[in-house]
């Protein structure tokens, strides 16, 4: 048999795995495996540098299926190059309990590298991927030890090309001359609606061409040889480099191949049994694997041993030269924290003037950058406002990518892919900042961070009607409430700046992702030797101080800014002889997973009036403080004005809250 006869075999064993899990599901995306069949062979067993039987193999070559709805392509070539992905797998696609979803998650099926589907995120994660190669290089790759050396790869569609995070992530990747970077377009002109022409006419190589990538293209996508010479131009160029592959949308099923309804609909045996016998396939049995295509295949388990075997040994030689860089290299690689690094971690004294706990943030980092090498991030454009620039170190750019200070641009959405895509890579901790308020641009980002437990964290800054003359445009109010309900994010408003420090503190350990939402406006540093101290902040929630010489009548609880508020109405309020209690409330979130004795301990159920206080929508505090409870909180946009007017004028003052606690203590309210 001629090696293009086992070629066109592996591709057709591909393409019709794919499509008998599609079917046997009942549910599915046929088009894009059907499609892309060759282009994934090429990719798998031509270009791409990776071993099955070790997935988290630091200098793999990474491989990205951006559209991820065509999930079974990559299953299928996981499979059958030697994944821990068995046969019956693939024959539980889309069922309860399998690790072959509907769509690829991360740390879920060996050999995913990103969770996708939400299109374009794919597409972002590279970049994010490609600026950790590129930097990890910079740092830590030597004269005659090329250690950190390996590619990103992609398989993107014209729905991940339509997406605007993926034009943000392009434009940045051109910028950055991310010569790591090479994507397969799967250019089949057909969404879900029909031809691209409807909605999608512009020249998509002259966009990314513009951009400042490489642009190649190949018009068969069963030409293996054009597809690898393709891989090789893009490798020697300096630039990403795209690679548009004329293809057919369910190539090889009969009648709907070409057409809209090849894209998300499982095509009926009758269908397939059609596109089998074209083919020359047996109809007979299910998910057929030929012996000599499965031997084939096999031959990945053997080339990424011997990959991984070289590059050990050339780990070796790097240990013995260098063995400092080493031992650095191999605790990112285990995501392993120096010793005692907690002990940089900034204590800050009270003071008059008080500190804005996005400043306090700055300082965090800052004092955190030179004992954790691997912390590196930026923000949207708005560096000098979310204070989020190491001041020790340069920027990130492609002349010089040991730079740890990335300036993302006005990307909201594209840096939050890319954070994700940083984070994921291994060996970095990776930090992306914007204003509270424009963490709507990036919530797909963030929930996918949360979905996947990336460790990326989140820097939130002006956090509330706080932000006063820039008005209700930038004045966040119901952003809190909307980063709450995303599961598994933890979301932390600290009071000041200890309870920053100790907020970074818990976000660097954390093992996913973690969104600090910081203030514009200074707040008074407490006094941790009056009150409690601020590393309680990791139970959620704790007990600041009672206020009076009796057991307390009320529970006054906040989160940010509006500590100070309450602790300022406490003693108000003992003044009139009214004796209450002050809770600390960074992180709904941290304050459920404890236990219900420590809860109750924090908040007695025997203590029925409770007032909660937060610059933001009241939606979700009646958990806390009860039935008979009361939130003072913002359920409407807000306006522009100094902050001091603002905050007045919706009821966060001293005297507001002191009022309605001594209603609510009395029954009047």
């Amino acid at each position: 048999m001629s090696h293009k006869s086992i070629v066109d075999k592996a591709i057709n064993t591909i393409k019709f795995l794919s499509v008998d899990g599609i079917q046997t599901a009942k549910s599915g995306h046929p088009g894009l495996p059907m499609g892309t069949a060759g282009i994934g062979y090429a990719i798998y067993m031509r270009c791409l540098n990776f071993n099955p039987k070790n997935p988290n193999w630091f200098n793999r070559d990474r491989f990205i299926l951006s559209g991820g709805h065509g999930s079974m392509l990559t299953y299928s070539l996981l499979h059958l190059t030697g994944y821990d992905l068995p046969l019956e797998a693939l024959k539980d696609f889309r069922q309860w309990g399998s690790i072959t979803p509907g769509h690829p998650e991360y740390d879920l099926t060996p050999g995913i590298e990103v969770t996708t589907g939400p299109l374009g995120q794919g597409f972002a994660n590279g970049v994010g991927m490609a600026i950790a190669e590129a930097h990890l290089a910079a740092e830590f790759n030597q004269p005659g030890h090329k250690i950190i050396d390996h590619y990103v790869y992609a398989l993107v569609t014209d729905g991940d090309l339509m997406e605007g995070v993926a034009a943000e992530a392009a434009s940045l990747a051109g910028h950055l001359k991310l010569g790591k970077l090479i994507y397969f377009y799967d250019d089949n002109k057909i969404s879900i609606d029909g031809s691209t022409d409807i909605a999608f006419t512009e020249d998509r190589a002259a966009r990314f061409e513009a951009y400042g990538w490489h642009v190649s293209r190949v018009d068969d996508p069963f030409d293996i040889d054009a597809m690898v010479k393709a891989v090789e131009a893009a490798k020697a160029d300096p630039r990403p480099s795209l690679i548009v592959v004329r293809t057919k949308i369910g190539h090889g099923l009969p009648t709907v191949e070409d057409t809209s309804g090849a894209h998300g609909s499982p095509p009926g045996w009758d269908e397939i049994n059609q596109a089998k016998q074209n083919a020359g396939w047996p109809t007979e049995p299910l998910f057929y694997v030929p012996e000599d295509v499965r031997e084939h295949f096999k031959a990945k388990v053997a080339d990424g041993k011997k990959l991984e075997s070289a590059w050990e040994d050339q780990f070796t030689a790097y240990r013995e030269a260098y063995p400092q860089l080493a031992a650095e290299l191999e605790r990112r690689i285990k995501g392993e924290l120096p010793d005692n690094w907690e002990a940089s971690i900034p204590v800050f004294e009270p003071s008059e003037k008080g500190l804005a706990t996005r400043s306090a943030s700055g300082k965090v980092i800052n004092a955190l950058a030179d004992v954790l090498p691997e912390l590196m991030g930026g923000s949207a454009d708005l560096a000098p406002s979310n204070m989020t620039w190491i001041e020790s170190q340069q920027d990130f750019q492609a002349d010089h990518p040991e730079g740890r200070n990335i300036h993302f641009g006005v990307r909201e959405h594209g840096m939050g892919a890319i954070v994700n895509g940083m984070a994921v890579h291994g060996g970095l901790l990776a930090y992306g900042g914007t204003f509270l308020v424009f963490s709507d641009y990036m919530r797909g980002a963030i929930r996918v961070s949360a979905l996947s437990k990336y460790h990326s964290i989140w820097i939130f800054t002006h956090d509330s009607i706080g932000v006063g003359e820039d008005g209700p445009t930038h004045q966040p109010v119901e952003h809190l409430t909307s980063l709450r309900l995303i599961p598994d994010l933890i979301t932390i408003r600290p009071s000041d700046a200890n309870e920053t420090a100790q907020a970074w503190r818990y976000a660097i350990q954390h093992k996913g992702p973690g969104a600090l939402a910081l203030t514009r406006q200074n707040t008074e540093i407490i006094d941790r030797q009056r009150y409690t101290n601020a590393g309680e902040l990791f139970k959620g929630a704790y007990v600041l101080g009672d206020f009076g010489d009796k057991k307390p009548e009320l529970i006054l609880m906040a989160s940010g800014s509006e500590v100070d508020l309450v602790l300022k109405s406490a003693e108000a309020l003992a003044e009139k002889g009214i004796p209450s209690r002050v809770v600390s409330f960074p992180s709904w979130e941290l304050f459920s997973t404890q236990d219900q004795a420590y809860r109750d301990s924090v908040l007695p159920p025997a203590i029925k009036k409770r007032l909660a206080v937060e610059a933001g929508r009241t939606l979700g505090w009646e958990r806390w403080v009860g039935e008979e409870g009361l939130v003072i909180g913002i359920d409407t946009f807000g306006a522009s004005a100094p902050i001091a007017v603002v905050m007045e004028k919706y009821g966060f003052s001293v005297a507001n809250v002191t009022e309605k606690a001594l209603a609510l203590v009395k029954g009047t309210q």
